[in-house]
């Protein structure tokens, strides 16, 4: 394996992540048009976000669990090809259970490929784990940026039912990205049991990791419930699919750049001070993005997304440093499993809404980052905040014993 920093597999990574969250991203900006299609309540909303959340990130642990098992390209190839062939049908469906069929297994696509990808970052990221990681992370949260303002221009332009034909572009990226994407690292845990796979992995981590992953999924339900409900809102306010597709796609952009600057910024400074700076601030920039009036709040889904989103690859990779021989697995944990619960509780969110009206329960959901800053005060040093930012590979041993059972 190369310790040193290898940024054409990063790029490959990165493109792959890219393609896969492309397809995923066209859900968001199409609910209104499912919701007028099909007469959708907004209970019905809630399911098929909560569903989706549960397959594409629920379920993350048990892939990264295997990921760490089995050395295997299988979780990447097939997991891209589900999103990519699945997600599309979702046009031509004619009732709700269909529609719910074809976004799970979609999204179950999703779960497969994300812990495999992001588990093997920081092999090949060398001493800028931070950035590296952040990079990997812009590739899925660019695609949630363009793919909402392609989808919506696409089916403006050639209508709902033409989105299958969107199918074969992606598979074409996939078959050239995958060249360049070389055999997942083993961590040697094929012989040692669901249980012992667990006790050798997080050992005497698992309460700062439960602490980040609490940090993660209060993160997760601020920003998904607004990124699933904020597109029905801006509808129900007169704003039309292309503008919406817009405003979400500024959401996700700003959460781009954020991303890239708070992974560079914690190899400089550390993990604690981002956190707590950018959750402090979430809660008025979800606010103005739910408030701002007219065309003010183009800027309000910046400044939300800005937030919302910069702390998302910081979480993983502090879970890494702590846990190094699972990074399968805690990767699923917390761009997984804590991604997953806040989904989970999207039909509760969309109940609400429809009995106290979805801009009231909004702002409430708005002031979650502020409780967030109680366990964030309490999050492990780690990188920077412990004064290294060296990364844990492997043991040669296991490396060797990898290699030997290709």
């Amino acid at each position: 394996m190369d310790t040193k920093l290898n940024m054409k597999i990063i790029a490959a990574l990165t493109l792959v992540h890219f393609t896969g969250d492309f397809y995923t991203s066209f859900t968001s900006p199409l609910l209104p048009v499912y919701v007028d299609k099909l007469a959708l309540s907004m209970a019905q909303v809630g399911i098929l976000n909560g569903v989706m959340r549960l397959l594409a990130f629920v379920i993350q642990p048990c892939v990264g669990y295997l990921s760490d098992r089995y050395q295997t390209r299988a979780f990447i190839l097939w997991g891209v090809l589900l999103t990519v062939t699945c997600i599309p049908f979702s046009g031509i469906v004619p009732n709700f259970t269909l529609l719910l069929l074809v976004l799970a297994a979609g999204s179950a696509g999703s779960a497969m490929f994300h812990p495999s990808m992001t588990g093997m970052v920081p092999l090949y990221a060398g001493s800028r784990q931070g950035f590296c990681m952040s990079v990997f992370n812009t590739g899925g949260t660019f695609a949630y940026a363009v793919g909402p303002v392609f989808i919506a221009w696409y089916v403006g332009r050639f209508g709902l039912e033409t989105i299958p034909y969107t199918i074969i572009p992606g598979c074409v990226v996939i078959l050239f990205c995958l060249r360049g994407i070389p055999m997942p690292v083993s961590e040697g845990f094929k012989d040692s049991g669901f249980w012992g796979s667990l006790k050798e992995t997080f050992g005497d981590v698992w309460q700062p990791i439960a602490i980040i992953w609490v940090v993660m999924m209060m993160r997760a339900l601020a920003g998904q419930s607004f990124t699933t409900f904020m597109p029905v809102h801006l509808a129900q306010s007169g704003h039309n699919l292309v503008s919406v597709g817009l405003l979400i796609s500024l959401f996700v952009l700003a959460g781009t750049a954020s991303g890239l600057i708070s992974g560079y910024l914690s190899d400089v400074i550390g993990f604690k001070k981002i956190f707590f700076a950018v959750h402090l601030l979430m809660t008025p920039a979800l606010l103005l993005f739910l408030y701002l009036p007219g065309a003010w709040v183009y800027g309000g889904a910046f400044i939300a997304g800005f937030f919302g989103l910069a702390t998302l690859p910081l979480g993983v990779l502090m879970a890494q440093h702590l846990a190094p021989k699972g990074r399968a697995m805690v990767s699923s944990l917390m761009m997984g499993l804590a991604n997953g619960i806040g989904g989970l509780l999207s039909p509760l969110v969309g109940k609400l809404a429809d009995i106290y009206s979805l801009e009231t329960v909004l702002f409430w959901i708005a002031f979650v980052p502020i409780i967030s800053l109680i366990p964030i005060v309490n999050l492990p040093r780690v990188g920077k905040d412990a004064g290294s930012l060296e990364f844990k590979a492997p043991s040669p041993r296991l490396a060797i014993k990898s290699e030997s059972a290709k």
